[in-house]
């Protein structure tokens, strides 16, 4: 695989995360120009990562509309939660049966670290989710696993972001992550999986009646056209 410089990887991470935190909104027209300037990057890089972001189903890119970042909205969501369920359940049945005791470590230490975060910093719950499960797909020891969800997790990010500032049920959820890590622990599989479906299940379950309020009140992003 040919490896991606430097200034092209810098480029693809910040615009990703101007992406995935929604400053550049689903179906935002995207000027590279405008962007590499406010990057203080070279017109290069950026055009560059774009293309990897248009890879990651980020970014849209058409002879006749330009550039600008996918749209996403409810069936999105369907589309990437039946496919989480089903890879994040797998993942911690994988994760019961292979977790090697430093991977075991590193999920207690996460679970310490869980109850100092208050239950109103959303942010910082969202973000503990994240490499939550990140550590239970490293503990699967299957990398081909690993990136799909993660690819997948991207994709969810901004369905997330939209929803964040109405989501009051995420203490609740990452609450599970200690049941899942006795399960894990325990070498449990059946259980562990059932944990992590219901969790995964729950949670998608909840943005989704965030989204369609939302859907309801407001129209959602279009595509520049």
């Amino acid at each position: 695989m040919k490896l991606v410089p430097v200034d092209t990887q810098r480029a693809y991470e910040l615009i990703r995360e101007k992406i995935i935190t929604l400053e550049l909104g689903p179906g935002a027209a995207i000027n590279e120009q405008r962007l590499a300037e406010d990057l203080d990057m070279g017109l290069v890089p950026v055009r560059e990562a774009l293309k990897l972001l248009a890879h990651d189903d980020l970014v849209i890119i058409t002879p006749r509309h330009g550039l600008y970042v996918a749209e996403l909205d409810v069936p999105d969501l369907e589309r990437i939660s039946e496919m989480r369920l089903s890879l994040e359940s797998l993942c911690a049945r994988l994760a019961a049966r292979r977790a090697t005791p430093d991977d075991l470590v590193v999920l207690e230490a996460l679970s310490q670290e869980q109850s100092s975060i208050p239950p109103e910093d959303s942010q910082r719950l969202f973000d503990f989710d994240h490499r939550f499960h990140q550590a239970i797909a490293q503990a699967a020891h299957n990398k081909y696993l690993a990136r799909t969800l993660d690819h997948l997790f991207g994709l969810s990010q901004r369905l997330w972001y939209l929803a964040l500032p109405h989501i009051e049920f995420l203490p609740g959820a990452v609450e599970k992550h200690l049941d899942l890590v006795g399960a894990i622990k325990a070498g449990n599989a059946d259980q562990a999986e059932q944990i992590m479906s219901s969790h995964v299940q729950d949670f998608y379950d909840k943005v989704r009646e965030v989204l369609a309020a939302e859907e309801q009140t407001g129209s959602p992003p279009h595509r520049p056209g």
